[in-house]
């Protein structure tokens, strides 16, 4: 276990990623679903060692990704007169994350990452995210950062799955 350095506060600069992806919402929010399956949690609590958490990350998540939460937007919005298509999720892999853990407890405030899928007014649907290596690097941490720009390649891996070209910013 590494100690951490107490900190106030510490700023930060982020790249947000807006990426149009080619299917319309509702097939794109399926084929998302697939391809980031949810984390089996009930399953994982009952698993007796570190080695069987890595073993059913590996099968539970074929594209390293699976979901922790998810938010219906749309639906919490539904009497706004807003009128968005949007869904929120956590997404990420707990074996990946305890590389960041390990060092400092609260790199856990960007892990898993914060995605979202929403059509804009042309209809068009967008998987949003803040890129991880920015939210990472902001724990002055080498080693922390080197997983960001892991699930960087991780993010990239998932919009050209789904149909979508990863923005350079995502592979240096």
């Amino acid at each position: 276990m590494t100690t951490t350095a107490a900190r106030e506060s510490t700023e930060l600069t982020v790249l947000r990623i807006d990426a149009v992806l080619p299917q319309p919402y509702d097939p794109a929010v399926r084929r998302f679903e697939e391809l980031v399956p949810p984390a089996d949690l009930a399953r994982f609590g009952q698993l007796g060692s570190w080695e069987a958490v890595r073993e059913l990350a590996e099968i539970n998540a074929p594209h390293s990704l699976m979901i922790y939460g998810k938010i219906d937007v749309t639906g919490l919005m539904a009497t706004s007169p807003s009128g968005w298509k949007c869904t929120e999720y956590l997404v990420g892999n707990h074996v990946v994350a305890q590389r960041m853990f390990h060092h400092d407890p609260a790199a856990m405030l960007h892990a898993p990452l914060r995605m979202v899928l929403y059509a804009d007014a042309a209809g068009r649907t967008h998987l949003a995210v803040d890129r991880p290596s920015d939210l990472f690097a902001s724990y002055g941490n080498p080693a922390i950062t080197e997983v960001g720009h892991h699930l960087d390649g991780l993010v990239a891996d998932l919009l050209e799955l789904l149909g979508a070209a990863a923005p350079h910013a995502l592979r240096p």
